[in-house]
């Protein structure tokens, strides 16, 4: 009998043992996520004033191809995107521009590089600084986010 306790003994000291491997083991697998980090998207919500899209479209959307290409020829920019749809009420945004980067370390001096496409596309700073002024007539900026695409496993 005396056997028999001291096996019990023994076994519940080698759980005892293996508990903190096992919990330990629970840690390492609850820290995957469920999801792969994607691409890096520069978005810009904008909203339109009332009948001025096409005004808007016809100014930004040509120089803005011309960006875009030389921005994907140089291996800044994954691709480029615009949707329109209508606000949900009077102050939100109705176009958004979105911008797609490998990731965010290829953001690092994207703004230099981004201001050499601008001097040969658009003009040198107070050409360019006039295009925004003009543009502020048809349109405002609702803001600006920087976000991480997150790819579900």
């Amino acid at each position: 009998m005396t056997t028999n306790l001291g096996m019990r003994m023994l076994r519940g000291i080698r759980w005892l043992a293996l508990l903190p491997l096992l919990v330990m083991g629970g840690l390492c697998h609850a820290d995957d996520k469920p999801y792969t980090e994607g691409t890096v998207w520069s978005v810009t919500l904008i909203k339109v004033k009332p009948g001025m899209l096409d005004v808007y479209l016809r100014d930004v959307l040509p120089m803005r191809k011309k960006i875009d290409e030389a921005a994907r020829s140089a291996g800044l920019l994954l691709s480029s995107h615009i949707l329109s749809g209508s606000a949900s009420n009077k102050d939100d945004w109705d176009l958004i521009l979105m911008d797609e980067y490998k990731n965010f370390a290829a953001l690092d001096g994207l703004s230099a590089k981004y201001d050499a496409i601008m001097n040969k596309v658009v003009g040198n700073e107070s050409q360019r600084l006039q295009t925004m002024i003009k543009r502020t007539e048809v349109r405002d900026i609702v803001g600006d986010k920087l976000m991480q695409e997150l790819v579900a496993k």
